[in-house]
């Protein structure tokens, strides 16, 4: 009786501890196939006007199976262009700087989640005519000459141009312009070969010898007289304010044209390059910014939305890094009917994710210009064009948007296709009211002008034509409210024209 009590006993002790094996064996299998071993970032706010507070949570879902991350949207450029609430006082235009952000005090709340992706963008818009590479009309000619002077009247001792006219700061976006209008005024012989090396080697020496912030990485704004670190107000500042991804990203895409197309420039593009630490922008196939916490700690923020995510990820893939996760248009892509025609938008919605949901032209006529559409951006850009030149025929409204500074406060408006649930709506870096600013914007008009050979194009061009001064450069654009010239004069506007009018003559820049 005592025998068998005892292996009763011991049955029990051997089931035990085999079921203390097999959980034990299930939790390691669980924990080496359910989760990446890295860590993602800690997020913080960079180029957000949110207060921290006010600031909700939200979850990115990344494509792999991999873990996602509470994260807070930048501001479109995603550029962190200065700007300022005040005019200068010598050209009665301000330079877009945003305030100084608060710095979210989120870390990520680790989960597992896989979106729902679609195959692909459908493909249904007939292929709009594009110009065949021809040389440039007289008028053209002068038209390109106009934008160079902005560079001619705006470049600084130190090799580096500001961002707006007569304003001594500049991004890593906006002299990413200037290298785009160097290269297309050296394409189109407006500056002599011998005058481009001058400039590139002295704005490369510029970027070799510049302060990093957090020494990886450029700062996201910078004097351009001094090449010291600045806040969002000019002011230098030893320790800098964090760097944009998006801004990083636009600019290796001139540096990535030097190094293929004038070897000359090569070693020091390879020197720029090499200081800069873009493994610390990409991370599990997304795109960090960084930023300071109100303790002073270096935080990051995953950047991006539909069109300009795509954008910058097809930029960072040209030196290696691949932000896979970024790259796909068909994660958080949605439609929306505008007069008939389905425009792609980004679903994640600005109420929840504290991010403003922009769709505008900019990062799609880049893509055009640049790269030469792919088969997503050809058709969400051909939708998008569309539904601008829909606009005009259903209200007689000439209808080019995008991003641009104007010459009144706000001094930077946002003027969207689509943007947090309405259509053509104009909006701050706030999320406010701009509806009164509403402008055809002169950059855009010459980029579709470029891309597209239509009648809508041309009668937009002539729209625009008069909105310049030959010894200053292209205005920012035309208020649709009274009709006016938007009298902005900038870096970014100025370098769009000379890159449009290159492709028209030579074609996209990179395969």
């Amino acid at each position: 009786m005592a025998l068998k009590e005892d292996l009763i006993t011991a049955r029990s002790y051997i089931v035990f501890i085999a079921g203390l094996l097999t959980a034990f064996v299930m939790v390691y299998y669980i924990e080496k196939n359910a989760a990446i071993k890295t860590q993602i970032p800690p997020v913080a706010m960079i180029k957000s006007v949110i207060p921290s507070e006010q600031t909700p949570q939200a979850t990115v879902a990344l494509q792999d199976n991999t873990v996602a991350v509470p994260v807070v949207e930048t501001t479109t450029h995603e550029q962190a262009t200065t700007k300022v609430t005040t005019a200068i006082a010598t050209t009665g235009i301000a330079p877009k700087i945003n305030p100084s952000p608060v710095a979210s005090e989120m870390m990520a709340d680790v989960s597992i989640q896989k979106p729902t992706v679609l195959a692909s963008v459908e493909a249904k818009t007939p292929s709009l005519s594009k110009y065949v590479k021809r040389p440039l009309t007289a008028e053209e000619q002068v038209w390109a000459k106009t934008a160079w002077q902005y560079f001619v009247n705006n470049t600084q001792e130190t090799g580096l141009v500001n961002s707006v006219n007569g304003y001594a700061a500049t991004t890593m976006w906006d002299t990413a312009s200037y290298m785009m209008a160097a290269i297309s005024a050296q394409r189109l012989g407006i500056i002599s070969n011998t005058e481009f090396d001058i400039r590139i080697s002295r704005l490369l020496n510029a970027l070799v010898k510049m302060p990093l912030f957090d020494n990886k990485l450029p700062n996201k704004s910078y004097n351009t007289k001094t090449l010291a670190m600045v806040n969002y107000t000019n002011k230098e500042t030893e320790q800098g304010i964090g760097w944009s991804a998006i801004d990083i990203g636009r600019i290796l895409v001139p540096l990535k044209v030097l190094q293929k197309k004038y070897p000359q420039h090569k070693v020091l593009v390879k020197q720029v390059v090499d200081r800069w630490s873009l493994a610390d922008v990409v991370h599990h196939g997304l795109m960090f910014g960084g930023a300071l916490n109100k303790n002073n700690q270096v935080k990051s923020l995953q950047e991006g939305r539909l069109g300009y995510e795509q954008y910058a990820a097809k930029t960072f893939s040209l030196f290696g890094y691949e932000a896979n996760n970024a790259a796909n248009y068909t994660t958080y892509l949605n439609y929306i009917d505008i007069y008939g025609i389905d425009v792609g938008i980004d679903k994640r919605d600005p109420k929840t994710t504290g991010a403003q949901n922009y769709m505008l032209s900019e990062p799609y006529f880049l893509d055009g210009l640049e790269f030469g559409f792919d088969a997503s951006s050809k058709e969400l850009a051909a939708r998008l064009y569309l539904a601008q030149q829909a606009r005009y025929k259903k209200t007689g409204i000439l209808t080019a948007v995008s991003e641009d500074h104007i010459d009144v406060a706000p001094y930077f408006v946002y003027n969207t296709v689509y943007v947090a649930g309405k259509t053509w709506a104009a909006i701050t870096d706030k999320g406010q009211d701009a509806s009164a600013f509403k402008s055809l914007s002169t950059k855009t008009v010459f980029a579709w002008y470029a891309l597209y050979n239509t009648d809508y194009s041309a009668l937009m061009l002539k729209a625009i034509k008069p909105l310049n001064e030959p010894n200053k450069g292209w205005y920012a654009g035309l208020y649709e409210q009274n009709a006016k010239p938007n009298k902005a004069i900038t870096a970014n506007t100025n370098g769009i024209v000379l890159q449009s009018l290159a492709y028209i003559q030579y074609g996209k820049l990179l395969p």
